[in-house]
């Protein structure tokens, strides 16, 4: 078995047909979830969107083999994505997902001169 590489996934989709009481606790918690405190990465996955409840966004880093590709990280980030949502009655459209393989990744340096 090949070593695990380390992917950090964004899931993306549209929230749709959410219940009053779903809205409710949305724009409740939406200080929590708003900018950059959105937006951090980790394997319990973090959930951004603003007060307009159109567009959400969450963040997985995941763990797989890189014989698998960016295909079973995608698929590993929206299963768990899908679990969230489901578990809050948050609806929503079709999950979209990009994957950075961060073992490949390339840094570029700035040079010193």
């Amino acid at each position: 078995m090949a070593e695990s590489h380390t992917y950090r996934v964004i899931v993306r989709a549209t929230y749709e047909d959410l219940t009053d009481a779903a809205r409710e606790r949305l724009l409740a918690e939406v200080a929590e979830h708003e900018g950059i405190a959105g937006m951090k990465f980790g394997p319990e996955g973090s959930l951004a969107y603003d007060r307009t409840l159109k567009h959400f966004s969450m963040r997985y880093v995941v763990e797989s083999d890189p014989d698998d590709g960016d295909e079973m990280a995608a698929a590993l980030a929206e299963e768990k994505a899908e679990a969230y949502l489901k578990e809050r009655g948050y609806g929503h459209g079709e999950l979209r997902s990009t994957v950075t393989d961060m073992d490949t990744m390339k840094v570029n340096r700035k040079s010193r001169r």
